[in-house]
Order: structure tokens, then C-alpha cells, then sequence
């Protein structure tokens, strides 16, 4: 009566293989290789930068203001495109 419930035991676990194994898989389907973690950190950077210059360009009222977060944000954009092959 034992041995049923092994092999119970033993198909949850190789299900749970499965099923982690799928979601490693899924995982660097959706991350490219890092070629050069340094550009790699960079690019994250730059990217992190650009969403936050456009929050800030979306909130303010100030046309000074507006005028340097699109400089800024033209300058991130560039540097971003120079980063991607």
C-alpha cells in the first residue's frame, strides 16, 4: 500500500521539474543574451532615465522647464540608439 503513494509522490515532483524547467525556459526566451554586461547596465540605465524624464515632462507646466526635460530626453534617446546595435 505504500508504494502507490511513491509513485504519487514522484509524478507531483517530476511535474513541478516540468513545470520550473517551462519557466526558466520562458524567462530567457523573453531576456536576450547579455553580450557585455556593462552595456547591458547602461542601456538599463538609460532606459530607467527616459521613463523618468517623461513622467517629469508629462507633469510640469513650466515652459523653461519643458524645454530641458525634451533636451534631456533627446539626449537619452541618443545615447540609448548608439547603445543598440
Amino acid at each position: 500500500m505504500g508504494d502507490s503513494g511513491e509513485g504519487l509522490i514522484d509524478n507531483e515532483g517530476r511535474i513541478q521539474e516540468r513545470m520550473d524547467e517551462l519557466q526558466r525556459n520562458r524567462e530567457r526566451a523573453r531576456k536576450p543574451a547579455i553580450q557585455n554586461p556593462e552595456v547591458a547596465h547602461k542601456l538599463e540605465s538609460l532606459q530607467l532615465a527616459r521613463k523618468e524624464i517623461l513622467r517629469s515632462l508629462g507633469t510640469t507646466t513650466h515652459a523653461a522647464r519643458k524645454a530641458q526635460l525634451t533636451a534631456a530626453l533627446a539626449d537619452v534617446e541618443k545615447r540609448i540608439s548608439a547603445l543598440i546595435p
